[in-house]
């Protein structure tokens, strides 16, 4: 935990996307509640992510006290983009449809007065973030998890694809890609070992869940400098199909055909594998990633 000053002005970003549309709705609440609270606030809305990204920079750069997120993962990790290292506080009101990060710092879900109430009395708690090194050089800043294989494979299609809308896209996908399913040629280098293995998908947690839930790294640790390593061995349909539900538990990493790994450093490779973090596109493997320590300041009522 760190010192923490009186916070007295904030800048929202608001992404009006989030939750399906619903990110304005619980902005204005969130606004309206810091405001009673004594809060001076400034609201920032992107055009696009790059314009966001540039928005909140320039609040961080400015000196606010908090720069607070509206929405959901993605619009989260624009403010990591710009607030990673700075030690400006980070807080966040729930909006997305996943919201991994709420969870994992114990931030009210669909209650975006009382998230607020947190970013007033909150502390400033210190958590690692995995800054994620690509080929051309350039860094992504991650908080959840680091996804590559099956689930980028879907998510690739899904993005290709202009119909259906809403979910049942994203599960036209995963039908489509299990009907292609292949073993994933992975070179996974560790701190102290490289791993050769067929795989199906190789997860990197800095924190447990994605995907609103999926406990795919259940013992990550967002304070211990390292990172969470899953990988899930290539196997048949039918026993990827039975996985599924058991990462909602975590009790996934228990079956023979999934292995765990704990580094501070992990290059993943594998041809023609796309990496996500928090949800979004990051880039084509190979990529490095590393755990920094007390990267994020993030304003929770729980200990990170």
């Amino acid at each position: 935990m760190s010192a923490q000053k009186a916070i007295e002005k904030v800048t929202v970003l608001i992404n009006p996307l989030s939750g399906h549309g619903n990110g304005p709705t619980a902005g204005r609440k969130a606004v309206a509640r810091l405001r009673e609270r004594g809060v001076a606030v400034t609201e920032i809305i992107g055009t696009d992510a790059d314009h966001a990204r540039k928005l909140a920079q320039r609040a961080v750069e400015g000196g606010t006290d908090a720069l607070v997120v509206v929405g959901g993962d993605g619009a989260i990790s624009i403010a990591l983009q710009a607030a990673a290292q700075s030690g400006t506080p980070v807080g966040l009101i729930p909006a997305g449809t996943g919201n991994d990060h709420a969870r994992e710092f114990g931030i009210p879900v669909g209650d975006p007065v009382a998230a607020a109430d947190v970013i007033v009395d909150g502390e400033v708690q210190e958590s690692d973030l995995a800054r994620i090194t690509l080929d051309d050089g350039s860094i992504v800043w991650a908080g959840t998890i680091i996804a590559s294989g099956f689930d980028s494979l879907c998510t690739d299609r899904a993005n290709r694809m202009s119909w259906p809308k809403g979910p049942m896209r994203y599960n036209l996908a995963m039908l489509i890609e299990l009907t292609r399913l292949k073993p994933l040629r992975y070179t996974v280098e560790l701190d102290d070992q490289k791993v050769k293995v067929d795989a199906t998908l190789v997860a990197v947690g800095n924190a447990r869940s994605y995907g609103g839930g999926m406990q795919i790294c259940p013992n990550a640790d967002k304070t211990d400098g390292l990172l969470d390593v899953t990988v899930v061995e290539h196997g048949r349909r039918s026993r990827l199909i039975r996985l599924f539900p058991r990462v909602y538990k975590g009790t996934h990493v228990d079956l023979p055909d999934v292995q765990t790994y704990r580094s501070r450093k992990v290059r993943l490779q594998c041809e023609g594998i796309t990496a996500y973090a928090d949800g979004d596109r990051v880039g084509p493997l190979p990529v490095t990633i590393e755990a920094v320590p007390s990267a994020l300041h993030i304003l929770s009522h729980e200990p990170a």
